[in-house]
């Protein structure tokens, strides 16, 4: 139960949030939407894609971290910010492999939904065209580096949710890569299943499962026909965390 005045405003509506809330977590829990891939409501806060930043008291400030204060005035939907959300977006389009039609995820795929929802129509800078490494040792599981994005869920998920510790992310800057948590290095080495949250948590297309990616037509996908910011970017096989 929220005590008297624990609230704030978003974009002028008043957001009620317990002790301990964030901005986003708050915000998510009202269904008052806040652009971000690298947040889930049942692990811990990273504020590394920065895509949730919103302005408070005239300052820029990372919603998933930034803690609720009563009667604070936030801005997130605003043309500024979106433009800012948008240059975000096309960095990682330019930075990682991420070929829209071909993908297994297309329609299901969180970066590709912000990016038609913030307007995107084609690549703004020149790709870098990576080349990472991949690993397909997993019966069920198959990694592909390529299009990761750096977000850190699969290691908080891992950790915090299956406690298993399969995988983090190690180096910095353009060594930042995925290691896995065995004697091989290798992903099928790991305590890792299928039905891990692990396996459902990635907002793009690094973790995929070998098996049913292409069980739901294309054009019949969660975001097909509805726009993230209408319904979130928790997908169903999501949401088995997500608090009521």
């Amino acid at each position: 139960m929220n005590s008297k005045g624990s609230y704030f405003f978003l974009d002028g509506v008043r957001i009620p949030f317990s002790e301990g809330d964030s901005i986003l977590a708050a915000a998510q829990r009202e269904k008052h939407y806040i652009p971000h891939l690298c947040f889930h409501p049942s692990v811990s806060a990273h504020g590394s894609c920065r895509l949730c930043t919103v302005k408070l008291d005239g300052h820029w400030v990372a919603a998933c971290t930034q803690p609720a204060k009563p009667l604070i005035q936030v801005t997130s939907n605003s043309p500024e910010l979106d433009k800012k959300r948008l240059r975000l977006i096309q960095l990682l389009f330019a930075e990682g492999n991420h070929y829209c039609p071909s993908c297994e995820i297309s329609g299901n795929c969180q970066l590709q939904a912000l990016a038609y929802d913030l307007g995107m129509t084609h690549y703004h800078f020149p790709p870098l065209y990576p080349t990472r490494s991949q690993d397909g040792t997993h019966p069920d599981l198959f990694i592909d580096q390529d299009r990761c994005i750096y977000c850190g869920l699969c290691e908080r998920t891992s950790n915090q949710l299956d406690g298993k510790d399969t995988m983090a992310l190690s180096g910095r800057g353009p060594t930042t890569k995925l290691i896995f948590n065995s004697s091989s290095g290798e992903m099928g080495d790991t305590l890792a299943n299928s039905h891990d949250q692990l396996a459902h948590i990635c907002p793009v297309g690094c973790i995929l499962n070998k098996k049913g990616n292409y069980s739901v037509a294309i054009g019949q996908r969660h975001y097909d026909h509805t726009p993230i910011h209408v319904i979130g970017n928790l997908r169903p096989e999501q949401k088995n965390n997500e608090p009521d």
